[in-house]
């Protein structure tokens, strides 16, 4: 029998660690909505509140946040004469045939991002998966001075296992080959593989791990990013990742689709520039050196903005630029996100937007790989819908591009969702595209996927059963935190 002095003393330590926590939280400053769903987690699941906040929770954050910047100082200015070339030559902020709207838009993200709109880029818009992987297999094989991958996800199956060999077959014929890799999105990474690589050749690292040997276990500030540099002149960025899903090859979801880009021109070296620093973060190895930023070359026509946004910047870059993209919206806006969780503030753009005439659509996935998310971004739709904002779901298979396309004249494609974590934990990478051609062509698209998918009515709503409205209360409560 347990004495009665062992739960005198868990009830003691459970008060001592619900003060201490909630002391923390008010701290903090936040969301008022988070902090009070951390005081109410910590108050309604003793022990397991604690934990789950240490994991996910912002503690740790800033002491992350000021490590990055530290590193960042670092190579501050080497990377800033390496870019200075790009930002003379190529700056199109002042160009002409710009209207307005657009050219105050280029002005706010090259202030909240610190990153110049580009001329003379080319950009392919790649939605198939099978040509995505194609594209970047040839770019990889064509490589001559070096090979720079940086992903969330990077698994060991068919899909990782073909990359893997061509990194080894690249690395074997003398070509730098790097690939940083975000250390809670590749857990379940096994050893071997990654032994296997390195003994080709093949530099693999890992940002920020977590475990006992590291002594962290705080699972925010994940490098959410998805890009690939080769010698400097091509890049590819979006929503993909390296695994067999991404390739449509797991039932469980069916055909998975992402947006992808294929960039070539000055552009690049801002892609350069972000796998510069997130590797220097990661490693300490400083490669902001001309090997890797050759002269910028023109190859389009295009023009273009690489941007970054994490928690180590001054403010929330994707917050600020999405609700500028809402916000500057004249006929309409269309967002394809999979992941829905948005705060206040962006339910309140989108429904006033709305309000003002313009059309808004969102197109959704109707299943998920994370469930919660799912019903959590449903708790929405009543009040999106009342305002006259269109709602797809997609049932074709798991949508997973992150685009957002504004009068058909400026987009957005990258790899941040409209959630919370996209907004001020993650990070994340996006292209800015100022280009009527480029715009309407992801519109085009936009389209045709609404037309394959079912718009979601009222009615629906109202007809949920008492599960689902179940699921979707504790979703929404939780919505802080996703």
């Amino acid at each position: 029998m347990i004495p009665a002095s062992f739960w005198t003393i868990l009830s003691v330590l459970n008060f001592v660690i619900i003060v201490a926590t909630t002391q923390h939280v008010l701290r903090t400053r936040r969301d008022p909505r988070g902090m009070l769903v951390w005081i109410l987690a910590v108050l309604l699941l003793p022990f397991l509140g604690l934990i789950l906040y240490l994991l996910i929770g912002g503690a740790p954050i800033q002491r992350k946040v000021r490590r990055r910047r530290r590193h960042r100082s670092m190579i501050e200015s080497a990377l800033s004469e390496q870019t200075a070339e790009l930002a003379r030559s190529h700056d199109a902020l002042d160009e002409k045939g710009i209207d307005a709207s657009q050219r105050k838009l280029m002005a706010l993200a090259t202030r909240v991002s610190d990153s110049v709109v580009t001329s003379h880029n080319a950009v392919e818009i790649v939605h198939d998966a099978e040509r995505a992987f194609l594209n970047l297999g040839l770019a990889i094989e064509a490589a001559r001075s070096h090979v720079h991958l940086e992903y969330y996800i990077f698994a060991s199956d068919e899909t990782g296992c073909a990359m893997r060999d061509l990194l080894v077959k690249k690395a074997r014929e003398g070509v730098e080959t790097r690939l940083l890799l975000d250390a809670v999105g590749c857990w379940r990474l096994s050893r071997s593989f990654v032994r296997s690589m390195r003994e080709s050749g093949v530099e693999v690292e890992f940002f920020l791990p977590w475990g006992i040997s590291t002594r962290r276990f705080q699972l925010n500030c994940r490098n959410h990013r998805k890009l690939a540099v080769i010698d400097g002149e091509v890049g590819f960025l979006g929503s993909k990742n390296i695994a067999d899903e991404y390739l449509g090859r797991k039932k469980k979801y069916g055909p998975w689709r992402d947006t992808q880009l294929r960039i070539a021109g000055p552009c690049v070296a801002q892609l350069q520039e972000v796998f510069v620093e997130d590797w220097h973060f990661a490693t300490g190895e400083n490669l902001s050196s001309d090997r890797y930023f050759p002269p910028p070359k023109s190859a389009g026509d295009r023009l273009i903005q690489i941007v970054p946004s994490g928690p180590d910047e001054g403010v929330d870059v994707m917050h600020q630029l999405l609700y500028a993209a809402v916000s500057d919206a004249r006929q309409s806006i269309a967002f394809i996100t999979p992941y829905f969780v948005p705060d206040k503030a962006m339910i309140l753009a989108l429904t006033s937007a709305a309000y003002h005439g313009v059309r808004v659509q969102l197109l959704l996935p109707s299943q998920s790989d994370h469930w919660f998310v799912l019903w959590a971004g449903r708790t929405f739709y009543e009040e999106l819908l009342n305002a006259g904002v269109e709602i797809y779901e997609y049932d074709k298979g798991m949508l997973h591009s992150k685009v957002v396309i504004v009068d058909e004249r400026w987009a957005m494609v990258g790899s941040a969702n409209m959630d919370v974590r996209s907004f001020r934990i993650n990070f994340e990478l996006t292209s800015m595209l100022f280009d009527n051609a480029l715009a309407h062509q992801l519109q085009v698209d936009f389209d045709e996927l609404c037309a394959e998918s079912g718009r979601v009515e009222r009615h629906q709503i109202e007809s949920w059963s008492y599960g689902q409205t179940l699921a979707a209360g504790i979703a929404r409560l939780a919505t802080p935190l996703l």
